[in-house]
């Protein structure tokens, strides 16, 4: 079993307040949080493993850059063809009782990254993947479920496509801080970058998307270069702990220590929900998370 350490991050300017507030006047009752499903895709490259990040709009329980993901939706009850585990496989798997919630987690993360990336985890049968989703079809597509005009099970039934589960691997679960004013619930999946398939931001609503090599992020996470890269208001001069919740940053240590795809996906993770908590730290506040000391897959990836 991984040993645990606490770790100590930032909290978000923008949280700050909600933060001190929830000190200064006693503990209520924290908001019930939404449940989400969000993926780390990932590939090798000649430096390392790489993922991919992109920018979130608003004030995202997933952080300003992150990965692919959101909330569930009540289309994610919709039927549609399954290949892979089954929900009560997945249950077992994510550590949840309701095998149905598995499913929507499933369905919201396949649905999420196809709707973010453009990537879809979909085939006709077991064993096939479909292939070449840039096009102007499928980018309208992706707007479409965007746009709430159709849902993603009827994207897959106009192909003939069924969602291929046995192409995600549960990562970790993690609830936001009780002070937030938006709480998620959040399974977070990974997936390898699929043959003949490449990331594309939304054409309506994407800002900026890219791969990033893991292990850099991580050597320069006191620098605001990926921030200054990005290029937005509110990522200008910032460091990853401003741009990142916990879970991003811990999940891109996790991916730069490992010795690529196949062994960071292979990786035996146990079940266990990570929970920040706010703690007093040199008179400001700070989260506190206990994480796991091991790294995952190998041996770390280090920058050059």
């Amino acid at each position: 079993m991984d040993r645990l350490s606490n770790r100590l991050f930032p909290i978000h300017p923008d949280q700050l307040t909600a933060a001190r507030s929830w000190v200064d006047h006693g503990e209520r009752t924290p908001l019930k949080p939404r449940s989400a499903s969000s993926v780390v895709l990932i590939r090798d490259s000649a430096v390392g493993t790489e993922t991919y990040l992109s920018y979130r709009r608003g004030q995202s329980p997933l952080g300003v850059v992150g990965f692919p993901g959101g909330s569930i939706e009540e289309s994610d009850d919709d039927a549609v063809e399954w290949f892979g585990p089954t929900p009560l496989s997945w249950a077992k798997a994510l550590g949840v009782e309701d095998h149905n919630l598995a499913r929507r987690h499933v369905l919201a993360a396949i649905r999420e990254l196809f709707e973010e990336t453009g990537v879809l985890l979909a085939g006709p049968d077991a064993s096939s993947l479909v292939e070449g989703t840039n096009g102007r079809e499928w980018m309208k597509a992706r707007e479409a479920i965007n746009e709430g005009e159709c849902n993603f099970s009827e994207i897959l039934q106009r192909r003939g496509l069924g969602v291929r589960t046995d192409l995600i691997k549960p990562l970790s679960h993690w609830l936001s801080p009780d002070f937030a004013h938006r709480r998620f619930d959040t399974h977070y999946f990974a997936a390898a970058q699929p043959v003949n398939q490449e990331p594309t931001i939304l054409a309506s609503k994407g800002v900026w998307g890219e791969w990033r090599w893991a292990a850099q992020e991580v050597e320069r996470r006191n620098t605001t270069q990926l921030g200054d890269e990005v290029g937005q208001p509110n990522t200008v001069g910032c460091t990853l702990s401003d741009l990142a919740v916990p879970a991003v940053e811990i999940i891109l240590e996790k991916i730069g220590s490992s010795r690529g795809c196949i062994a960071y996906l292979s990786h035996k993770r146990p079940v266990k929900v990570y929970y920040p908590q706010l703690a007093e730290q040199n008179g400001g506040l700070m989260l506190e998370v206990a994480c796991p000391k091991l790294t995952e897959g190998g041996s770390a990836q280090r920058g050059r």
